[in-house]
């Protein structure tokens, strides 16, 4: 497996295409925008390395037999999926927020691994033997695979076939003897400028009308007819300040727009190609994983934010017993997601394919904890950090450190420790919980509404009424007639 100064060399090796502000970013290991999350990224490859790590960042291979990271593995039992859970817990105490330009694309080569499959048992298609060929061939390379679902989508009432602009969803506009074209664009894409090659889903199930917009397919990050816009902005002007910022070699997260210009992809890569009947089983196969393991992303953070919390309390000149009830909440927060994650894979299944799928009710239930609890995790710890953690109401680095006022900044800062450290811990807490540190709790890996429309079609409410009325001793069928609209 690569060292990480290999891997960020094969970053370096690569074709500028990453733009910002109008500016082409020449070399992504080294800029503002994304160096952090490379230097996050990188973190996964010096950890791999460790005895104390390798069970969780580790698997055997089920193609060569070789130890590769399990971000190039197949999710193959219930085990499995679990150390998955435990890895996002894991890098998120040793960056501090979202390494998803590896979680993304884990999912993605998982749920076409189930797709593909199907494909060809149902098609005598060969789309699996390509994934197979590809997939060894990553891990041979040990590369950073990154996964692009969300479509621009356009007007939401309507189906990609109907939109007055086709490209508002990626799809195919010809078909060759070689390969594929393909238009339009992916976006608020998760770690792409870490990524060596992009792994593409389609972004959700499709009739035969939208056939076209049944597409899946891998491609390098630098690969001619791509163009890729970073979006992320509340952390650019402390990316340039550091100082008491998070240090560089942290982590950091970006998102990127994804635009497609008539791209040709060689049929090697494509593993769906119109194959509409299986798209959302597909999709249905990424996000069960994601949101079950999400919850040990959360959790992570949240650890690393219990810490702080309770650094600031004792910098403050108070002990963190007095904010003992608050703190307990925090953990419940934490374990809750967590203990989610772990339940959706030890109650999963596994697909004909090998594959286990974690239970995709626990996975969306999850996701809804998901979607708030982080939040008040974070809400407790700027409660508890008091006004210092707030944006704003600390001085920048190069204030604190001016020759002129720079002591009496320090001085008026300091309580139970010197202001400089003081200082170091309220800015770690206002990049946990309003800054560059947020991950995407709210909408990664889906929104929590629609999560919430998979509990209810996962969900046999006759089966609980039937619970019910076996307790009751009630042999009445009772039903309630439709409104008239």
């Amino acid at each position: 497996m690569k060292t990480s100064r290999e891997y960020k060399q094969s970053l370096k090796e690569m074709r500028p295409n990453i733009y910002k502000f109008g500016e082409l970013i020449k070399d992504v290991t080294t800029h503002p925008a994304t160096r952090r999350t490379v230097e996050g990224h990188a973190q996964i490859f010096d950890a791999a390395q460790k005895d104390e790590y390798k069970d969780i960042l580790t698997a055997k291979s089920s193609l060569t037999g070789k130890q590769v990271t399990r971000y190039l593995s197949i999710l193959s039992s219930a085990e499995d999926m679990i150390a998955n859970v435990r890895m996002k817990r894991l890098m998120f105490n040793l960056t501090g927020t979202c390494t998803g330009g590896r979680c993304a694309g884990f999912n993605a080569i998982n749920a076409m691994w189930t797709a593909t499959y199907d494909m060809d048992k149902d098609l005598g298609a060969e789309y699996h033997q390509r994934i197979k060929a590809w997939l060894k061939d990553a891990q041979e390379r040990d590369i950073t695979i990154s996964g692009a679902l969300t479509d621009p989508k356009g007007d939401r009432s309507k189906p990609p076939s109907q939109q007055k602009d086709p490209d508002m969803n990626l799809h195919i506009v010809e078909e060759k003897e070689d390969g594929i074209v393909v238009r339009g664009a992916k976006v608020m894409i998760c770690g792409v400028a870490a990524a060596n090659e992009i792994f593409i889903m389609p972004g959700t199930g499709y009739k035969e009308a939208d056939k076209d917009y049944a597409v899946s397919f891998v491609v390098p990050r630098d690969i001619e007819n791509l163009t890729i816009v970073e979006t992320r902005r509340p952390s650019d002007t402390r990316e340039q300040e550091e100082g008491f910022d998070i240090p560089v070699d942290i982590g950091g997260i970006t998102q990127a727009y994804l635009l497609f210009e008539d791209m040709f992809i060689p049929k090697e890569r494509v593993f769906m190609c119109g194959e509409f009947a299986y798209s959302l089983k597909a999709v249905m196969n990424f996000i069960a994983p994601y949101r079950a393991a999400i919850g040990g992303c959360v959790a992570g953070q949240g650890d690393i934010m219990i810490g702080a919390a309770a650094l600031i309390s004792r910098a403050n000149g108070l002990s963190e017993k007095v904010f003992r009830d608050k703190i307990t909440q925090m953990i419940i927060n934490n374990e809750t997601t967590f203990g989610m994650g772990v339940a959706a894979s030890a109650l999963g299944r596994k697909h004909p394919s090998g594959v286990w799928i974690p239970n995709q009710l626990l996975s969306n239930v999850n996701k809804v904890h998901v979607a708030r609890l982080p939040y008040d995790t974070k809400r407790i710890t700027q409660d508890i950090a008091g006004g210092i953690g707030e944006t704003g109401c600390l001085p920048s680095c190069k204030d604190i450190n001016d020759p002129k006022y720079g002591d009496l900044l320090k001085k008026y800062l300091s309580a139970n420790c010197s202001g400089e450290t003081r200082a170091k811990i309220a800015r770690l807490i206002e990049w946990l919980t309003i800054g560059a540190g947020v991950p995407g709790c709210m909408h990664g890996g889906g929104s929590p509404d629609g999560a919430k429309m998979m509990i209810n079609a996962k969900t046999d409410i006759d089966h609980y009424i039937e619970l019910a009325k076996r307790l009751a001793d009630i042999k009445e069928d009772i039903q309630v007639e439709p409104r008239k609209k």
